[in-house]
């Protein structure tokens, strides 16, 4: 389960934005855009794989949000919004058309395979904790929409409630309201 120091230390807010000496070099030169996109590659890759459940399309989504983002990056202006909310709003935008592009073709990832554990690893230990991350992704699943992009965007990308407004085009205490919102049902969901 996650670490309540981890979240703790994410609950706070931070109010510059920490990428914008390196987007404004990527603004400068694109080929400096490098650094953001190896920083964000695997947020926002995981973000689109929880939101779309396939790799091959979480992959297309992460590949399409990148491209966007560095055909966008002119446009790019340091206004109150973080580098990183501009990112996962593009994200969101880019998840939301693969979404209505799978309604159309009206298909359904395979699950995938079970991870291959550590050969001197507890088995009795894995298979708890294995099942109890299986209940809590569950869980999150069954969560409505907004609410399930709330708990992603905070607990597992690290996005302020503000970015979160951002992203999900809210103000930074409808973010707020919202996450506590979804963290109440999730609690409602997983039982004592």
């Amino acid at each position: 389960m996650t670490d309540p120091r981890r979240l703790r230390s994410m609950a706070a807010e931070p109010r510059g934005d920490p990428d914008l000496a390196d987007l404004l070099a990527a603004q400068a030169d694109r080929a400096a855009f490098g650094v953001l996109y190896r920083r964000y590659l695997d947020r926002v890759y995981g973000y689109a794989f929880f939101q779309l459940g396939d790799h091959h399309d979480a992959e297309d989504a992460t590949e399409r949000t990148f491209l966007a983002a560095l055909h966008a990056l002119p446009t790019f202006r340091d206004e109150g919004a973080t580098f990183r909310a501009w990112l996962f709003r593009i994200a969101h935008n880019t998840i939301a058309n693969a979404r209505r592009s799978r309604f159309r073709r009206r298909t359904e990832p395979l699950p995938d395979g079970l991870e291959r554990a550590a050969p001197n690893a507890d088995p009795a230990g894995l298979l708890l904790e294995a099942e109890e991350s299986h209940r809590v992704l569950r869980a999150v699943a069954e969560l409505p929409d907004d609410r399930r992009q709330v708990v992603l965007l905070r607990f597992v990308d690290g996005l302020s409630s503000r970015e979160i407004g951002q992203v999900l085009d809210r103000s930074e205490g409808a973010a707020r309201v919202l996450l506590h919102r979804a963290l109440r049902d999730l609690a409602a969901r997983l039982g004592p």
